[in-house]
């Protein structure tokens, strides 16, 4: 806007200049001052004198033939029979006419630049050029071509389940009549659940893109303004924009921002606009008129707290799930963020899948990148299996931290540790297998013990918790039997914080205690709650918790003291190597000689391996055990806060 309105003030003063120069009445002869045009009319120098009509400038013939110019400061009345009396031919010329048009021009040109000026302005403010200040209540809304859409569910992977459902939609826009002869009436709301990164808004586009219709998108937040009336007016524009290219799409990303519910404490006082907007988006998508050939999809995470009106059949209709893919939905989207990717043959996904539970799809496509920079620092043509554990390393614990000095009694200390939750793991029946134990420091971590599941988990049996309880106390007991209970360093703060709160799990949620029974002890959350546990219980509960914790932790001291030998070579073999992979854990439970770790003579310099520099992969870091249901995430790794470490 401001680069127009300094294009018009520039040509406005060019033709302002324009038409000064066409009233300039100075030509090329030369102006002399009126006192020497007087001296030569007293010395009869002069033959003729060119007078115009109400012109100040006189144009003067010499005797020689010279012409001079000169203006005539005041009315000087005499100066005509001067003339005559010394016989100087005096001519008389009316001044140039100018048209109509010129005249207007340059008479009004100042007000017409202002007038001009002023429509520009309030043209900008309404919205006519690319939106203005006053162009509120028009949608914010991006519409994308058909043309323009190159996304197809082939470029969608992991969700297979929400693509057939969300497949008939794409059906209907191709061929309407196969549904409507029957009756049939297509949905027409799609509300895509599931947690951030897991591709909902991808998986919209590419229903466009199979449909090959226009798609409009835009977030839930743009409709709402501080202006009243702003939102409900942005949604009539956007469903009449719609109207006129149906049929077509429209994508309204995080919905809950304007379909929360209404009358509760969240919409009083200041958001009567969010629910006006709520009122007006619910009339367009099921009101009289009505709304033929435009499928509505949105996109939340927080499907709980909309309103019930707009989650209604013929509203939205169906809602999908887009949830964390499973190992193959790993594999596939793997497999598609690694098309634009030169690959090794060693790189294997499925390996890659089965070391990710619990990472989104937006998280296996930084997996893929983080790899991909690895490669290039090292000036290598492809991306190596290596380079992938190397990014797994980084995302789940940061970045190595080699320049972190630490002394021999700490490396010592910390190698103990991890050796004791090494052993006591892979000894429990049901536990996930040990994959990697490193005691290379890694963001807050001075060392860490990871496990590789075999496939992903859809529930926790007791056995498998009691066997996690074991694996978690091994770093402690491995430092109390070797130093003594005096000497336990701080470092095991963060794995007590762990098995504490899965044994408190297992007895106030999942009833996994006999005296207690399958009944849900959990307090309520927040102040002024209700307290629903008697004291008695409370009591009670605390009882059951210790024994688990301290059942599970004699478990594993007992393990510790039977493979004492092992515990020692495994602290050798960490001090020599800072990290093992799985083919040396077996040697040392096997007591078998141990060989270098997988890529140890690859060092340029000869220092010691990364901890990613082996082979595939671990499940993802957690230091604390999840909060939400054991199904969610698998827990495999046991790591300690440097911040608790001595």
């Amino acid at each position: 806007m401001f680069k127009n309105i300094l294009l018009w003030v520039v040509i406005g003063l060019t033709l302002m200049t324009a038409f000064q120069g066409f009233n300039t009445n100075f030509g090329s002869t030369n102006t002399v001052e009126y006192s020497t045009f007087i001296n030569d009319l007293k010395e009869n120098r002069l033959k003729s004198v060119n007078f115009k009509n109400n012109d100040e400038v006189i144009t003067v013939t010499k005797s020689n033939g010279s012409e001079y110019q000169t203006v005539m400061p005041i009315y000087d009345r005499d100066l005509l029979n001067d003339l005559l009396n010394k016989n100087i031919t005096v001519v008389g010329e009316p001044a140039e006419r100018r048209g109509l048009l010129s005249q207007i021009l340059i008479s009004w040109f100042p007000m017409l630049l202002l007038i001009g000026f002023w429509v520009f302005y309030m043209r900008q403010m309404q919205g006519g050029g690319r939106g203005g200040a006053m162009s509120f209540g028009k949608s914010k809304a991006k519409m994308i071509a058909p043309d323009q859409i190159k996304t197809t569910f082939a470029d969608v992977a992991g969700c297979d389940e929400a693509k057939e459902e969300v497949a008939e939609v794409v059906d209907f826009l191709r061929d309407p009549s196969k549904f409507q002869k029957l009756g049939g009436r297509i949905p027409k709301g799609i509300l895509m659940v599931g947690p951030p990164g897991t591709g909902k808004t991808l998986l919209a586009k590419a229903i466009a893109g199979e449909a090959k219709v226009p798609f409009f998108t835009m977030a839930g937040s743009d409709f709402v303004e501080m202006f009243v009336g702003v939102g409900a007016s942005r949604v009539r524009d956007l469903f009449d924009q719609a109207k006129k290219n149906a049929p077509c799409i429209i994508f309204i990303d995080e919905i809950d921002a304007v379909g929360r519910k209404r009358g509760g404490a969240g919409f009083s006082g200041g958001h009567d606009e969010r629910e006006q907007t709520l009122n007006q988006m619910l009339v367009e998508m099921d009101g009289f008129e009505g709304s033929e050939g435009i499928i509505i999809i949105a996109a939340t995470n927080r499907a709980d707290v909309l309103d019930n009106a707009l989650t209604r059949p013929g509203r939205f209709d169906r809602q999908v799930m887009v949830g964390l893919p499973d190992v193959k939905g790993r594999e596939q989207i793997l497999k598609v963020h690694m098309r634009k990717v030169p690959l090794a043959p060693d790189v294997d996904p499925m390996i890659i899948a089965r070391g990710t539970p619990g990472y989104s799809g937006a998280e296996l496509a930084n997996l893929v990148n983080e790899a991909a920079l690895f490669s290039a620092r090292a000036n290598q043509r492809v991306v190596t299996m290596n380079d992938f554990e190397k990014a797994k390393d980084k995302i789940n614990m940061g970045p190595e931290r080699r320049s972190m000095i630490m002394t021999d009694e700490q490396k010592i200390s910390t190698a103990y540790h991890e050796a004791g939750h090494a052993i006591v793991g892979y000894l429990m029946p049901e536990h996930d297998p040990v994959h990697k134990v490193t005691i290379i420091p890694r963001g807050r971590a001075l060392g860490v013990t990871f496990f590789l599941p075999e496939g992903d988990k859809i529930s926790i049996s007791q056995k498998q918790l009691e066997g996690k309880l074991a694996s978690t106390y091994g770093g402690r007991l491995a430092e109390e039997l070797i130093y003594g209970k005096e000497n336990i360093s701080t470092g095991a703060s963060s794995d007590i914080q762990v098995a504490s709160n899965i044994a408190r799990r297992m007895v106030t949620e999942w009833g996994f205690s006999e005296n207690l029974g399958p009944i849900l002890y959990k307090e309520e959350e927040g102040f002024g709650a209700p307290k629903v546990v008697s004291e008695a219980t409370a009591k009670l509960i605390d009882e059951e918790v210790r024994k688990i914790v301290e059942r599970n932790y004699e478990r594993a001291k007992q393990v510790l003291i039977d493979n004492m030998d092992i515990l020692h070579a495994m602290k050798d073999a960490l001090m020599k190597y800072e990290t093992i992979d799985m083919p040396q854990i077996k040697n040392l439970m096997e007591r078998k000689p141990v060989g270098e770790p997988a890529g140890w003579n690859d060092s340029s310099d000869n220092t010691p391996p990364s901890s990613s520099d082996e082979k595939p992969s671990e499940t993802k870091v957690d230091d604390t055990f999840s909060e939400a249901e054991p199904t969610d995430k698998n827990v495999g790794t046991v790591s300690d806060s440097e911040a608790d470490v001595k």
